[in-house]
């Protein structure tokens, strides 16, 4: 088993990149906390009519229509419920932009090939092994969640480097981040 840490990440990995997280929900609401706390952008796609549109709202997001929200988006994190993630996919993937890396909480959408991403596209997951009140909590306490991380399709060579530059945004490497696949996740 690999373990990464704080060391092992290439901090310009997502740097100047626009993240764009799809659901507001426990995960996303925590990663998108935490994500523009270390400093990247962050925009959140959700439904104009969602009911967490006036939570993320009031947290001081820009927030948009996913299909909004992932233009020119570097990195698309999915932490809409898993069932919803297929029928997203087809709604935002015309906006994707070439070389864009899409981000998984769970393995399910990939193992099971419901997503079956673009070939220019870096798909990773990192999985914190907490509920996210948990990552938000232990990241503004100096500490992180520990994270799962699997690579299932590295179009640019650097999906691995994206996926641990995440995982810091997140706090995940301060708890220490375990390499896996999407299948055992």
């Amino acid at each position: 088993m690999q373990l990464f840490v704080e060391s092992d990440v290439d901090a310009g990995a997502l740097r100047g990149e626009k993240i764009a997280v799809l659901g507001y929900g426990s995960q996303g609401r925590a990663h998108a906390m935490n994500l523009r706390d270390s400093g990247y952008e962050v925009v959140i796609g959700l439904r104009p009519d969602g009911k967490t549109t006036p939570k993320a709202q009031r947290d001081g997001f820009a927030v948009k229509a996913p299909a909004e929200a992932v233009k020119g988006a570097g990195l698309v994190a999915f932490l809409a419920p898993d069932l919803a993630q297929a029928q997203l996919y087809k709604d935002i993937e015309p906006n994707l932009k070439n070389g864009a890396t899409l981000l998984f909480a769970h393995g399910f959408n990939i193992h099971y090939k419901l997503i079956q991403p673009r070939a220019d596209l870096d798909v990773i997951l990192i999985a914190p092994k907490g509920p996210g009140d948990l990552v938000r909590r232990q990241y503004e306490q100096g500490r992180g969640v520990p994270c799962l991380m699997a690579v299932a399709q590295d179009a640019s060579g650097k999906a691995q480097a994206r996926a641990l530059a995440y995982a810091h945004g997140i706090g995940g490497t301060r708890g220490g981040v375990l390499a896996t696949t999407f299948r055992e996740e």
